[in-house]
């Protein structure tokens, strides 16, 4: 292993963003037995953390040999929360463990990435034939269903442009991509008719949220006066009224930049995604200097989710995006978030280390 390869600038920029989530997170808990909260998501961060340096010790590569068990596992989760998972507000996708509620599409995200990258790093002769671009398709689409019948539209929608992005990368003639977009793009009207009643009404108030201010718009509403009222400087840890106040739902969770930038301001706020983009841009360097295409697939797929992750939770609080239920990485509560991320930050590390040495 090379140590001297160990991407020190991600590594504590993740953890400068974590130390950020956890001032948040106490602030926008206050109503919520924040002791508690803050409890556990402090265990799941030092759990997190385990879990990113016991990635560290093994090789990429022998991972990459179970991608299609640890896709196939993941798979079977997702098929158990659809007959015996947790609901929340109508939807299944969480598994009790008793100390812990898993969510298998967060884990999806992970292995279907791996998946890919097994199949399109071993079949690199076949990666310009039309036959190469549908199957690596019908190596997703069981997630995307799985997914989407929870339903979650926001992560099922989410594995499409990691999808492209990676066989893009591969070398997927540009074609065949521009053609899956079309294709997508001219199914919508069909797509729309099998969305849920909510999944529409969100997109109505995407538009306007007025249509239903007391409703399905309520909390785009209330994020963005909260954002907007922070102004430059904000008012200050634990001093935002709407947070404070009650008057924004989710702020522990889908809506938690809302309280950065109405208690830390622009300024705050800036900060926060300037961090952000310092982990994606060691990640873009990253898969530039990977010559191992496995490597450089599975960097891509990771840096692309988690950069849309962060663009659209960012995004639909501010009003630029539609309300898909996306976490924020790293700052929102949620074990399975927290510690998924966490293991996409030490598999980026892990290929950073195992590059050769310059």
């Amino acid at each position: 292993m090379h140590f001297k390869n160990f991407d020190r600038t991600l590594f504590f920029a993740t953890l400068a963003i974590l130390f950020i989530g956890l001032l948040t997170l106490y602030s926008a808990s206050r109503e919520y037995r924040s002791q508690d909260i803050i409890f556990r998501q402090v265990f799941w961060m030092i759990f997190g953390i385990a879990v990113l340096f016991v990635i560290l010790r093994v090789d990429y590569q022998r991972i990459v040999s179970l991608s299609y068990v640890l896709y196939g596992i993941t798979l079977l989760f997702l098929v158990m929360v659809l007959f015996s998972g947790r609901a929340r507000g109508g939807a299944h996708r969480w598994i009790s463990l008793g100390f812990f509620n898993l969510q298998p599409s967060e884990l999806a995200k992970i292995t279907l990435i791996l998946a890919l990258s097994s199949y399109a790093s071993v079949r690199r002769s076949d990666v310009t034939k039309i036959s190469f671009f549908c199957k690596a398709f019908l190596l997703a689409i069981p997630a995307f269903l799985l997914i989407l019948i929870e339903p979650d539209l926001g992560t099922a929608l989410l594995l499409v442009p990691v999808t492209l992005a990676m066989l893009y990368i591969a070398g997927v003639n540009i074609m065949h991509i521009l053609g899956a977009i079309l294709l997508g793009l001219a199914s919508f009207p069909v797509f729309w008719h099998f969305l849920k009643g909510y999944q529409r009404q969100r997109l109505f108030v995407f538009i306007n949220p007025n249509i239903d201010p007391l409703g399905s718009g309520y909390t785009i509403i209330q994020s963005k006066i909260a954002v907007g009222s922070g102004g430059l400087f904000g008012k200050g840890w634990l001093a935002g009224t709407q947070n404070q106040l009650n008057f924004l739902p989710e702020r522990h969770t889908d809506f938690i930049f809302s309280v950065v930038g109405e208690e830390w301001g622009f300024i705050g706020a800036l900060l926060l995604i300037l961090l952000y983009a310092l982990i994606v841009y060691r990640g873009i360097k990253i898969i530039e200097t990977t010559p191992d295409t496995c490597g450089k697939l599975i960097a891509t797929g990771l840096v692309t989710l988690f950069t849309l992750q962060v663009l659209i939770n960012i995004g639909m609080t501010i009003g630029f995006l539609p309300v898909v239920g996306l976490t924020l990485p790293l700052i929102s509560y949620g074990g399975s978030s927290l510690i998924t991320t966490l293991l996409c930050i030490g598999l980026l590390l892990n290929i950073g280390m195992r590059r050769p040495l310059f």
